[in-house]
């Protein structure tokens, strides 16, 4: 009852597909081949057996009038039967020979069992061999022979046995060819799939189908799954299903399956089915941007991400940018979304993305998507703009600051030494800034940018703010309006604002008498070697590039001349006879002198100067270094024209003390803004001279620079005007 159970659980398929399980027969004694006096009794049995009433017999596709579960024959021919719950059983021939020597196989024999054939004689014999086709296999003392592991081949079987009589004379007898009737162990499988025409992407279930006889369902059998040419999953299982938990569109191809005994003996191979795999197309193809909204920060990351609401096996994304032919990037996966991430994105990268999704069917595309990008500010440049050729107190500064990139809008700050000026948001471009000058403006400005994602300072640009001179004090040193004649004083100028350098100049009754630069600013002094000559107003006046401003006067009175130059002056009247000579003299060196003053050549001495043609009103608009500034002077009313210098005649032992020429330049009076001077000197001075004695010719050599100092003492020039030169 059990193996029968057994057998309905390997082949449920059968009874589902509506085919009956077929009946079989029993036979007793086993055997297939039988004497004719023998007698066989025939049982009738299905998968539900013990079978229960209308039992059905047939003998050569005869029915016969016999309902019972047993009957018992004595004829040769085919028997077969059928129950209610079951179709006909397998026919099966049964002989009754009445031949002396008979070869018997027994019934029900099977693929792979092995068989005992029964060499049967009416007589006890002493010899038998059996023949397998024609050839001999097996030669035996006994009347039995075992074939191991016979098949469905046809093979026809005969023995022979030899027995010998009274008279020593050895019989042999021959039995007929013989059958064996070979049943199939297991029909050849059925592969089937569930379902029958799968969906890429699901499971799908194959079952190898076939079923064992009652008679052998204690046989285990083996299963084994093939696509094409390989075998899937593990291999060999005991299980007759497989299970497939994916199955897609490129696993589509001819399957089959094997089935098999655990001893290997009988394989069969079922017949090769073609699954198809049907794809299910794309669909809703979607375009997420991370982060959302697609508002990034230059430099950051955007993550593309394209999915599909449907749509089966390998689907290629791709993924692109509005008004681009190239692809940004494809990706091919069995999966319903991927990835792409575009790294340190530029400003290059803003616009409208979409992506593509394609599974064999045509690709689909998803909606635009926008990005924009917010540039942080580069780092501003300042600059800084005044209405002249130099920054100067009183002027309106402008500053510009800008970034070459920044999203707007844009927050631009000014700073001054750090401190803040003000502020300035501009929607685009640059912003501004206007500073009206004052000399504390000097020093360092810079600006800064911002737009909300971060800060950037421009580097800092210096501003010297250069102040105008202010009216210069102009004092004496030492202090006191009266002076003596040969007395040294210094004159000091100072102005107590402006720029530096300032070139200050000093004068005496409108008369240049010389110049001082101060590089680093502050005063300037001016030594005089004072003469009666010098009593009168003096004043100084101070530039640095910007204007001259000029100092108030102030009155010197010098008082008078020593007893010793009074003396010099009456024998300088007494040697006018000797001047005559040395006018001579004179005149040559005017000629001389004059020439050398033209060409430049002559070398004054005295005090360092600038000379009064070389003053020339600066321009505010020349291409100069505000920091050295040109200047200039209006001219003299009175230039003095030097005529000689002292002269060493050498033989007449004379000295001569250089004489001026003073010449009033009217046709430069007009445009000079200086005083004419108050009082007029003549046009020419005339300078006392002294014969040095020389007592003794032999100390000649020794006593001539002696004498020529004392000679100088002994004489005093006329007073005339004082010339610049002159210091």
């Amino acid at each position: 009852m059990f193996l029968w159970l057994l057998l309905v659980i390997l082949a449920p398929g059968r009874d589902q597909a509506g085919v009956t399980p077929k009946a079989f027969l029993l036979l007793n004694p086993p055997w297939s081949t039988n004497f004719k006096t023998d007698r066989v009794t025939l049982t009738c049995r299905d998968s539900l057996s013990p079978a229960q009433g209308d039992i059905s017999w047939y003998y050569n596709d005869h029915l016969l009038d016999n309902k019972f579960e047993e009957i018992q024959i004595h004829k040769t021919g085919y028997y077969k039967c059928k129950t209610r719950r079951s179709s006909p059983s397998d026919p099966v021939h049964v002989d009754f020979l009445s031949d002396r020597l008979i070869i018997q196989a027994p019934h029900p024999v099977f693929e792979g069992d092995d068989v005992t054939l029964r060499c049967q004689g009416r007589e006890e014999t002493s010899e038998t061999v059996l023949y397998k086709n024609e050839k001999k296999i097996s030669k035996s003392s006994k009347s039995t022979f075992t074939l191991n592991s016979v098949s469905r081949d046809n093979d026809k079987y005969y023995c022979t046995a030899s027995k010998k009589n009274f008279w020593g004379i050895t019989k042999k007898e021959t039995s007929k060819p013989l059958t064996i009737q070979v049943q199939e162990l297991f029909p050849h499988p059925v592969l089937t799939a569930r379902p029958s025409q799968p969906i890429e992407g699901r499971t799908v279930t194959l079952k190898c189908e076939t079923w064992l006889p009652p008679q052998r369902s204690y046989i285990q059998l083996q299963f084994c799954f093939f696509r094409e040419d390989q075998a899937l999953g593990s291999g060999w299982s005991s299980s007759p299903e497989l299970n497939l938990p994916t199955i897609w569109s490129e696993d589509s191809g001819s399957y089959w399956c094997q089935a098999e005994t655990v001893t290997h003996l009988v394989r069969k191979r079922s017949l090769r089915s073609q699954i198809r795999v049907q794809r299910v197309p794309v669909s809703d193809v979607n375009l997420e941007i991370q982060p959302p909204e697609g508002q990034l920060i230059e430099g950051e990351n955007l993550l593309l991400i394209c999915s599909v609401a449907k749509g089966t096996g390998t689907v290629t994304f791709s993924w692109h940018r509005e008004g681009t032919v190239r692809i940004l990037g494809t990706k091919t996966q069995r999966s319903l979304s991927a990835e792409l991430q575009i790294l340190t994105v530029k400003e290059r990268d803003a616009g409208r993305y979409y992506c593509a999704a394609d599974n064999i069917h045509g690709p689909i595309l998803s909606k635009l998507i926008r990005v924009t990008l917010r540039i942080p500010v580069s780092r501003p440049v300042l600059t800084l703009r005044a209405s002249g050729a130099q920054a100067v107190v009183g002027d309106v500064m402008e500053l510009h600051c800008e970034s070459r990139r920044g999203s707007p809008p844009i927050l631009y700050r000014f700073y001054h030494e750090d401190v803040s000026l003000g502020s300035s948001s501009v929607p685009s471009g640059r912003a501004f800034f206007n500073l009206s000058l004052t000399a504390e403006h000097s020093g360092n400005y810079s600006c800064e940018a911002d737009n909300g994602l971060g800060v950037q300072l421009s580097d800092r640009v210096t501003l010297s703010v250069t102040v105008p001179v202010s009216h210069p004090v102009f004092t004496f040193h030492p202090a006191g309006a009266q002076a003596m004649v040969g007395d040294v004083l210094e004159l000091r100028c100072e102005a107590q604002r402006g720029s530096p350098p300032i070139l200050y100049w000093f004068y005496h009754k409108n008369v240049t008498l010389g110049s001082i630069s101060a590089p680093f600013g502050g005063g300037a002094s001016f030594n005089l070697s004072l003469m009666a000559e010098h009593s009168g107003n003096f004043f100084c006046g101070a530039d640095n590039g910007l204007g001259v401003q000029r100092s108030e006067m102030v009155t010197l009175t010098i008082t008078g001349p020593s007893s010793n130059k009074i003396t010099l002056i009456t024998e300088g009247v007494t040697a006018g006879l000797l001047s005559i000579l040395g006018l001579a003299a004179t005149a040559a060196l005017v000629c001389y002198f004059r020439t050398q003053r033209n060409s430049g050549g002559l070398s004054t001495t005295g005090t360092p100067s600038y000379s009064p043609r070389e003053f020339r009103e600066p321009s505010r608009t020349s291409n100069t270094d505000p920091q050295e500034p040109s200047y200039s002077e209006p001219p003299d009313p009175m230039e003095l024209q030097p005529v000689y210098s002292n002269v060493d005649l050498g033989e007449n032992n004379l000295v001569y003390s250089q004489i001026w020429s003073i010449q009033d330049k009217k046709e430069n009076s007009a445009n000079s803004p200086k005083k004419h001077w108050e009082d007029k000197e003549p046009a020419v001075i005339y300078s006392e001279l002294k014969k040095a004695h020389l007592d003794d010719s032999a100390g000649l050599a020794i006593n001539q620079d002696r004498d020529l100092e004392d000679a100088a003492e002994n004489y005093e020039n006329v007073p005339r005007a004082l010339s610049a030169i002159d210091h």
